[in-house]
């Protein structure tokens, strides 16, 4: 699903204007990331958590000079989804994509 895709639902199952949905998620979207640019968690009680992990520093290589660098540690983001959420999804059977036969 893209975010027109979401947008367009939400607009549907509303009754709201496409314009305003796409505010909305927009806005929702700029606080989660503005929150967690200060180092604080989102909790959506019943949907997830986005919460910062913290990577530790660690050796990484440059295959094509043939170097080693330090990575240095940094926190990136990552969602945790809540326990009746990811139940409902565990059981879920993924719809895979076609892929067209060349001739």
């Amino acid at each position: 699903m893209t975010k027109a895709t979401l947008v367009t639902e939400i607009s549907k199952k509303t009754g709201i204007e496409k314009k305003v949905a796409l505010q909305t998620v927009e806005a929702m979207m700029k606080i989660i990331k503005g929150t967690m640019t200060e180092g604080e968690n989102v909790y959506l009680r019943g949907f997830g958590s986005f919460i910062l992990k913290r990577r530790a520093q660690k050796l990484g290589r440059i295959i094509s000079k043939n170097t080693t660098i330090v990575v240095p540690a940094h926190n990136i983001p990552a969602f945790k989804p809540a326990k009746t959420f990811a139940n409902k999804v565990k059981n879920v059977k993924a719809k895979s994509k076609k892929v067209a036969a060349s001739a």
